[in-house]
């Protein structure tokens, strides 16, 4: 039995080393026979129920895509606005009626954080956090390791800028916790005082990464191997008037870029509001498209896995 065969996936910190890489190896030979069959029949006769609490489209559709391409099916929650869940009913009752129901697998976003972790205490399927609130997204963390080894054929060893919200962002969490599973990692995590990385993230990766914090991208950009972009998420600021002083404080253009010799390869979660322009997709070291195409492959390895098929 492999290391996700019926496991939740609830945080990048329960991954091993030695997991993502299996992962990663699956990932690698499902692209492979996508390329040859586009509908696959590994997951034949399996359900993903995907319950997404909160606007999505990238991760809801990567998934619903990961599952139908190795040949398994998906039934959607719908919409929060019209659902049950807005009328007052408790996420524990959601989860309930859903579990209920008989899916094999369980995809969750919802706002709460530590609510994917209370949602996989109820249910009986194995449950993927797809997000919940500020705090973590482990399979977006899977997919930007994997476009990174994709890119240069290894994690270890790579300087890594972290750009942007990360105080209120839940791809930095998740990214640093899988990055401090490999060697001779270095993050330097690029944002204004106010929105640098929380202090439960650096407890949890103390010792096992090299860091740097600072405030300006232009000191560090020819330092980097990668450098992943997030944007402010004005959705999770308690106070409209911090958001409205801080945006636009980095903003990553072509012109930009133009000013440096050495570049790293710009990667970014995805949606992009106005921290990564659009002259930037062009560019030879672009790769957020890259990265979300990859988010299908990587979560249909995940879904196999823990499937067992």
């Amino acid at each position: 039995m492999g290391f996700f065969e019926g496991r939740d996936v609830l945080s990048a910190l329960e991954f091993t080393r030695d997991a993502m890489e299996e992962l990663f190896r699956v990932a690698d030979h499902l692209k492979e026979e996508m390329r040859s069959k586009r509908v696959l029949d590994h997951a034949s006769g399996r359900i993903l129920a995907t319950v997404f609490l909160e606007p999505s489209t990238r991760t809801r559709l990567s998934f619903h895509y990961a599952m139908v391409r190795i040949g398994g099916e998906v039934v959607d929650f719908g919409p929060e606005q019209a659902a049950s869940i807005a009328k007052g009913e408790t996420l524990e009752d959601t989860i309930r009626m859903v579990d209920g129901y008989g899916p094999d697998v369980i995809a969750l976003r919802q706002r709460v954080p530590g609510g994917a972790k209370t949602a996989a205490e109820i249910a009986e399927a194995p449950l993927i956090n797809a997000g919940d609130g500020w705090n973590e997204h482990p399979t977006q963390a899977l997919l930007d390791l994997y476009t990174m080894r994709e890119e240069f054929g290894r994690i270890d060893g790579l300087k890594i800028g972290i750009m942007g919200d990360l105080k209120y962002g839940r791809t930095p969490s998740s990214l640093s916790y899988a990055l401090s599973k490999y060697s001779n990692v270095e993050i330097t995590y690029i944002a204004p005082k106010p929105l640098q990385i929380r202090d439960e993230v650096l407890r949890n990766i103390e010792g096992r990464v090299r860091i740097r914090m600072v405030e300006r991208v232009e000191d560090v950009m020819e330092e980097l191997d990668v450098l992943y972009v997030t944007r402010l998420q004005k959705e999770r600021f308690p106070d409209p008037g911090e958001y409205e002083r801080l945006r636009g404080s980095y903003r990553i253009t072509a012109q930009l870029l133009s000013q440096f010799k050495k570049l790293p390869i710009i990667m970014h979660p995805l949606p992009r509001v106005d921290e990564l322009s659009a002259d930037v997709d062009e560019h030879p070291k672009a790769r957020y498209f890259q990265q979300a195409r990859n988010g299908m492959y990587v979560r249909a390895a995940l879904l196999k896995l823990i499937l067992g098929v």
